[in-house]
């Protein structure tokens, strides 16, 4: 069965994600063909919730993460200054992806602060993924390469991140249909846009 994902240009989707009103949740129907369509707007009746919109984050949540991260704030704005990357963007990433906690691994044996596979990671140099310096840099690294692979489309970009960038170029350019990265790309949006509302951290 083949799947169609309706993608937003990153204007509307940004728009989207920072909206209360839940624009980011994702609806999906099949159709005579069976083919799945996803989209975050159902203009079609045949269209179902399958995701959720994820809880907004407070601003008085995400500041008190920002104090968690505020040891790493050097290293992120060298590693985003080198890599060409917004500051608030690997911020979101990093508190998306670890809540601040530099020894943090998950199920699937991601560790660190921005929670680097160990293929990943030895594929940017990295001796220690425990290490924030070390971790930083090369997830940072990483998500300048994405950007580059595809074009600084931002929701692709953390897509490939989430999702690894072969799912992506599995569904030709598109989001996979998986309910981890439909969650992970909206939410990474809100709290990005959420921060550069807030402004660099003092």
């Amino acid at each position: 069965m083949r799947a169609h994902a309706v993608l937003i240009p990153l204007g509307v989707a940004a728009m989207s994600v920072v909206s209360p009103s839940g624009a980011a949740a994702m609806y999906a129907f099949t159709d005579e063909a069976g083919t799945v369509h996803y989209s975050n707007v159902p203009s079609d009746p045949r269209y179902h919730l399958v995701i959720a919109s994820p809880p907004e984050e407070s601003s008085l949540s995400i500041q008190a993460l920002l104090q968690r991260a505020q040891p790493y704030s050097v290293m992120i704005e060298q590693a985003a200054q080198a890599h060409h990357l917004d500051p608030a963007l690997v911020r979101a990433v990093i508190v998306v992806e670890s809540a601040c906690n530099p020894q943090a691994t998950s199920r699937r044996g991601a560790r660190g602060l921005m929670q680097l596979m160990p293929d990943t990671a030895r594929q940017y140099g990295v001796k220690d993924l425990f290490d924030p310096e070390q971790n930083i840099w090369a997830g940072s690294h990483y998500l300048r390469d994405l950007a580059d692979r595809y074009r600084n489309d931002l929701q692709l970009m953390l897509a490939a991140y989430n999702a690894g960038p072969q799912a992506v170029d599995a569904r030709g350019g598109k989001i996979p249909p998986w309910r981890e990265t439909l969650d992970y790309v909206p939410r990474v949006l809100r709290i990005y846009h959420r921060l550069i509302e807030l402004g660099p951290p003092s």
